[in-house]
Formats: C-alpha cells, structure tokens, sequence
C-alpha cells in the first residue's frame, strides 16, 4: 500500500493574511524537510470567490466568529480569506512546492463552505481528490498543514471514513483553538486507522 504526504491550506492568508493560525508559520520548515519522505505530495487550497456566504461581509451587520445556521448546519462566518486568484490564496513562499505532483482546491462553490479535502461541508460535492488516490494506488495518508481544529480535522476524519490509514504529526500542523483540538485528538485517536505522532 503506497502512502502520501497530504499538505492541507499552508496559504498566506492562514500563516500571514486575514486569517491567520497562531505558529502557523512554524511548520512550513519541518514539512519542506519531511517532503523527501514522500514519493507523492499533493496539496489542497482554499479556494473561494469573492462573495462566498462563509464571509461575514456577506451577512449585513454580521462580524467575524459570528454563527449562522444554514440548511440545518452551524456556520462560522470568516474574515474573507483565501479570495481565487489572491496573493491570500497562495501558496505559501517559504513551502518548496516543487515535489507537489498535484493541487485540489476547495471552497469554490459560492453557498457551501469546505473544510475537508474530500468533500463540501454538506457532502455534496467531492473535490476529486479520493478517485486521484485510489488511481494512484495510496491507501495511507501523512496530513499536515492548517489548522488543525478546521480543516486538517475535516480531512482527517472523511479520510478515515474512505477507508484511509491516517498518520498526523503534531509538529506538521497548529490550531487555531488548543481547547478544541485537544478534544479532536481524543476522538481520533480512539479509531483504529489513526496514528497521533509527535
């Protein structure tokens, strides 16, 4: 079983933009340096248009961290981030992008957010990235990136229900709330295809 190194959002906005991690830019040099590990790399982007409900300037009188309910879902509204095209939206330029052999982008439907690197929030849309992985043959992921409470534990967790082994380094990724992503680690690792490692 083949096994690849999953890099999740490390963009500008996260690490240095509208809505950054705290360390966030603490783990772009321990995942450059574990990249040679890999035979595949392939990395995720948030990737949403200028107008998309998950922003808070598109909720009159609404402010950032503030919650919504949608389609029966809770909803975060953000600082717009990660805007398609934006320096916000890249790549970070410290990541050595050059073994990445391919790039998912999510959150590009304007009406439904998108933590996971699998699907849409309300899993109605797939990214593409599960039938990529399965033609390449990889059954086991590495995940790293940001953050960990958002988006790396979205991943996370619809990678386990694809039938992944998943392994996440602790060093590879931040949160942006300790508090939740203490509790998320308890919930992982009490699953039998997830390996918590320093």
């Amino acid at each position: 079983m083949k096994t690849a190194l999953l890099l999740v959002d490390i963009q500008n906005d996260f690490i240095t933009g509208s809505l950054p991690v705290p360390d966030g830019a603490a783990i772009i040099d321990p995942v450059n340096r574990c990249m040679t590990d890999y035979e595949y790399v392939i990395a995720t982007q948030d990737w949403h248009p200028a107008t998309h409900f998950s922003f808070h300037t598109s909720h009159p009188g609404r402010k950032p961290f503030e919650t919504i309910e949608r389609d029966g879902e809770s909803q975060t509204l953000w600082p717009p981030h990660c805007v398609q095209a934006s320096d916000g939206a890249a790549l970070h330029p410290r990541l050595d992008t050059a073994p990445i052999a391919a790039i998912f982008r999510k959150g590009i439907h304007p009406d439904i957010d998108s933590y996971s690197a699998f699907f849409d929030n309300l899993r109605r849309r797939q990214t593409g990235l599960d039938g990529y992985l399965r033609g390449l043959g990889i059954g086991r992921l590495t995940i790293a990136g940001l953050a960990a409470d958002y988006c790396v534990y979205y991943t996370i967790k619809d990678a386990l229900s694809l039938g992944y082994e998943v392994t996440l380094s602790e060093r590879l990724t931040r949160p942006i709330s300790p508090e939740d992503f203490e509790r998320q680690k308890r919930e992982l690792t009490a699953h039998p295809a997830f390996t918590l490692t320093d």
